[in-house]
């Protein structure tokens, strides 16, 4: 049986979430109803019935190229010599703490 989960019965509803306690994420699946027309659902089994919970799923319309994943965790490039000398200058002090002896 297909149903919408926003038309489940609060027993059904109670059901999914002792199903998937965690979320369903990992566990819908795509319905084709046609070439064109599909749904995305997860299961849930009673005693009485098996049903296909039809639910909402957002996807990311725009993939993420590979640039764009480097470019989010490599920091950028130094350019020149110049952007090296900028950074050489930088000078960090080091303080002792006491406390630390005591590890």
């Amino acid at each position: 049986m297909v149903v919408s989960f926003k038309n489940l019965t609060p027993e059904l509803l109670e059901l999914l979430r002792e199903k998937y306690p965690n979320g369903w994420n990992d566990y819908v699946i795509k319905v084709n109803k046609s070439e064109t027309d599909f749904f995305h659902a997860v299961m849930l089994e009673t005693d009485e019935a098996s049903y296909l919970v039809k639910v909402d799923v957002k996807i990311d319309a725009r993939p993420k190229d590979d640039d764009d994943i480097l470019d989010s965790v490599i920091s950028p490039t130094v350019d020149s010599a110049d952007d090296i000398a900028d950074t050489t200058d930088v000078v960090v002090d080091v303080i002792a703490d006491d406390s630390a002896a005591d590890l």
